[in-house]
């Protein structure tokens, strides 16, 4: 007498996921949505800074150097006599643009070796967690400095900073969870019913996981900024003409005492920013990552 496989049922755990997903985006807390209003506000205003020239240009020379804040200058201008207001509006769209791509890519990689690991254990699992261990071992800013020595200053070697620096947390958490999720009856179903490694990796292990990648994402994107604003302080960052909120912070601490509206500026924004994301983190972790987790026997 031989047995037979009962279907897979429609309704997996990964269309819970998903759901999970759409009600976290819907449901966030009022401090939450207050933050996500902050970014929103942050990206829009850059954006039309970009389009339209809010504020004025970044580079014209427009009043007497180190004005302090007043009707016409907000925000006070420079050691050049450039308003503070757009190149401030400059340096936060450098640095969240910056941060936005470098974690997209984290994304990528972390999730595709996380998965990988998490899924496969043994020995594919121990060379992706020891080459991880072996870049977190690196303090943060030395990893990037050395990077930096090596692609020479600039966008690109803020890019490859933050991807080394979040990867390897990123990757550990995503194993973690893509384990968990390996050693559920469903994936285990899909396993005898003879579904492809690719097809369970993606339909049943991504879509599981996805809430943790969203919420290690936002704690990514807040060292993105931390490790770009660090970067460009010391001078390996973004560099002149441009401008991101280390470089403006770099820049303000030579006129500290003279000027100190330099380095409250972009010294309030940045922390704002991280705050903000920071929170939404804090909201969606407690959305999406599970309570408890089942097991086969």
């Amino acid at each position: 007498m031989t047995g037979t496989v009962a279907p897979i049922p429609r309704a997996t755990a990964a269309q819970a996921a998903r759901r999970g997903l759409r009600r976290a985006a819907t449901t966030l807390d009022p401090l939450a949505t207050v933050a996500a209003c902050v970014l929103l506000a942050m990206f829009a205003a850059t954006i039309l800074a970009r389009l339209v020239g809010l504020g004025g240009s970044p580079t014209e020379i427009v009043g007497t150097r180190l004005a302090a804040p007043s009707l016409a200058f907000p925000l006070g201008t420079d050691s050049l006599g450039r308003s503070l207001v757009p190149r401030l509006l400059e340096g936060i769209g450098t640095t969240l643009l910056l941060s936005v791509i470098a974690v997209a890519i984290t994304a990528v990689l972390a999730s595709t070796a996380g998965i990988v690991a998490g899924y496969r254990g043994g020995r594919v699992n121990g060379t992706i967690m020891r080459v991880g261990d072996m870049l977190y071992a690196f303090p943060s800013i030395i990893l990037a400095i050395l990077v930096a020595a090596v692609v020479g200053p600039g966008q690109v070697a803020a890019l490859a900073s933050i991807v080394l620096v979040t990867v390897p947390l990123m990757t550990r958490l995503v194993a973690v969870s893509s384990r968990a999720v390996a050693d559920r009856d469903f994936v285990a179903a899909a396993v005898i019913s003879g579904v492809s490694t690719p097809r369970i990796l993606v339909r049943h292990i991504l879509r599981n996981v996805a809430g943790t990648i969203a919420v290690q994402g936002t704690y990514a994107l807040s060292i993105a900024i931390l490790v770009e604003g660090g970067l460009s302080f010391l001078g390996y960052g973004v560099q002149l003409p441009g401008s991101s909120l280390g470089l403006l912070i770099k820049e303000g601490t030579t006129y500290m005492v003279k000027a100190p509206w330099l380095i409250v500026a972009p010294g309030v924004v940045l922390v704002i920013a991280i705050l903000c994301i920071n929170v939404i983190g804090d909201s969606l972790r407690d959305r999406l990552e599970p309570r408890e987790t089942r097991s086969l026997v």
